[in-house]
């Protein structure tokens, strides 16, 4: 059966040795949800972005060398952004999915960050990752087409710069997970506690998720 863009796959009934019961069910998907959650983190991450810049805390054109080259305002803003940015994309995943249960509501969340992985990829291969940010500098790469430089002629600075970078930009994608995992927690209206499903009353069809 179906609820909206939401479906929900048959209900099993296992039976144990013991005699005991359980009823066991897929958690169910919204891809509606996670795209609009997606596209809205996307966009943020973008925003943000050039806020950073217009504000002085990012440098178009200045990659990341050494975290001496990072100011504190910039530091600040690039947590708050990578953060930020997904916390709104998990909000709007689960809100558009109206899941009001903690556990697929942060699922959704973290979906949407899946999604947007690869497409902020794409979108640095493309150029745009001065535009995201210094943390996301590092997501851009060296595309197939360019000759690369033989190890013995590299500049040690730059073997120093791209591990900076990538460790920037693993910290604002790790960042961006917790972030949608928050914001589809916070979507559902349930309180932020890891001992409420305990607690919590059953709820009768689907309307539960």
């Amino acid at each position: 059966m179906a609820a909206g863009n939401v479906k929900v796959e048959e209900v099993t009934m296992v039976s144990y040795a013991d005699g005991s019961t359980d009823v066991q069910a897929p958690w169910p998907l919204s891809w509606s949800a996670v795209w609009v959650g997606t596209l809205a983190a996307v966009a943020l991450v973008l925003i943000l972005g050039l806020v950073g810049i217009a504000i002085g805390a990012h440098r178009v054109g200045h990659p990341l060398g050494t975290w001496h080259d990072m100011s504190f305002l910039a530091l600040i803003w690039s947590v708050l952004a990578a953060f930020l940015s997904f916390v709104a994309g998990g909000w709007a995943a689960a809100k558009v999915g109206g899941l009001r249960r903690s556990e697929t509501a942060m699922l959704h969340g973290a979906i949407a960050w899946l999604v947007a992985v690869p497409i902020l990829l794409l979108l640095s291969a493309l150029g745009a990752s001065a535009y995201f940010g210094t943390w996301y500098g590092g997501l851009a790469g060296t595309p197939a087409w360019v000759t690369p430089v033989a190890a013995a002629t590299q500049d040690p600075a730059a073997a120093i710069a791209a591990r900076n970078a990538a460790v920037a930009a693993v910290t604002a994608l790790l960042l961006g997970l917790v972030g949608g995992v928050i914001g589809g927690w916070m979507a559902s209206g349930e309180p932020m506690t890891f001992t409420y499903y305990r607690t919590r009353p059953v709820r009768s069809g689907t309307g539960g998720w």
